[in-house]
């Protein structure tokens, strides 16, 4: 099997990797499962799975390759790492946001970021964010960065309009 990928991400879940692969497929266009490999008998004094059960899921969300694995109840997601999807758009921020926030932590929400259902955290990030915070004119990236602060999900529209001070 040749290597696509020099470093892939590898999302821990207890047990609903399978789920959570079939949701993030669901909203990513240009997404796939790459290979399931099942959990055997060797090793079930530590990781407790019968075998035939799902051990991990290679797959693609727009051609990034990641392992879900289901891993046990040891470890758990939090906003230390996150996912960032980088958007063009406003159609795009909605769409993401809408979708992956979905049954998520709506108290986890603030400046782009968002906990999905499954605990993982991601970034909706429009491109004028960064172009907006690192403009060369101080005040302007100030008056963005404190409009960001303001937000849950991004406003590219709102943004503009803070940074120009409108």
């Amino acid at each position: 099997m040749a290597i696509t990928q020099k470093i892939n991400p590898c999302l821990w879940f207890d047990d609903n990797a399978e789920a959570a692969v079939n949701f993030y497929l669901s909203i990513f266009e240009d997404s796939r499962i790459v290979k399931v490999v099942h959990y055997g008998e060797a090793g079930f004094e530590f990781h407790k799975k019968p075998a035939g059960a799902v051990m991990t899921i290679s797959f693609e969300l727009n051609g990034q390759v990641f392992t879900a694995l289901n891993g046990g109840p040891n470890f758990k997601f939090n906003e230390a790492i996150s996912l960032e999807v980088n958007c063009e758009t406003q159609e795009e921020v909605d769409h993401y946001w809408d979708k992956l926030s979905e049954g998520g932590d709506e108290t986890a929400q603030q400046c782009g970021w968002l906990k999905d259902k499954y605990g993982l955290s991601w970034q909706i990030v429009p491109a004028l964010v960064n172009e907006l915070v690192s403009d060369v004119n101080y005040e302007k990236s100030q008056r963005a960065m404190n409009a960001i602060l303001q937000m849950k999900k991004i406003d590219i529209a709102e943004l503009k309009r803070a940074a120009e001070n409108e």
